[in-house]
């Protein structure tokens, strides 16, 4: 039989979202990144994850995170490790995969009462 899940205020700053990476300004550039990757990755699924979605889904943020700096080091003429970088892109492309690359589409068909609600306080 499954535990129940902790009480609100039981659990972690990270586990209620307040807090995305630990000890991490959350203004910082790479926090602002980590949070737009996870969304978009988020929304493409569909929003409602698992905890092991959300568990990966951070992993491949990171990666993908890493992958940018390089490619930027890259950009500007720095060193390049060529093989070091095709095994973190191949992680996390395994990752994402586990996750699933297609978009799953979400149903916002309103129904009656949302539609007539909505057009009620529009006019009143």
């Amino acid at each position: 039989m499954a535990k129940a899940p902790p009480k609100p205020e039981f659990r972690t700053r990270r586990g209620t979202g307040a807090v995305v990476l630990a000890g991490v300004d959350g203004r910082s550039l790479m926090a602002r990144r980590f949070r737009e990757i996870v969304t978009g990755v988020e929304a493409d699924l569909g929003g409602d994850l698992t905890e092991a979605q959300t568990a990966l889904l951070a992993r491949a943020a990171t990666l993908a995170i890493w992958c940018e700096e390089r490619e930027a080091e890259l950009a500007r003429g720095e060193q390049f490790d060529a093989a070091e970088y095709a095994t973190i892109a191949n992680a996390m492309r395994r990752l994402l995969a586990d996750l699933g690359l297609n978009r799953v589409a979400r149903d916002v068909t309103e129904t009656l009462d949302q539609y007539l609600a909505k057009k009620g306080a529009a006019n009143g």
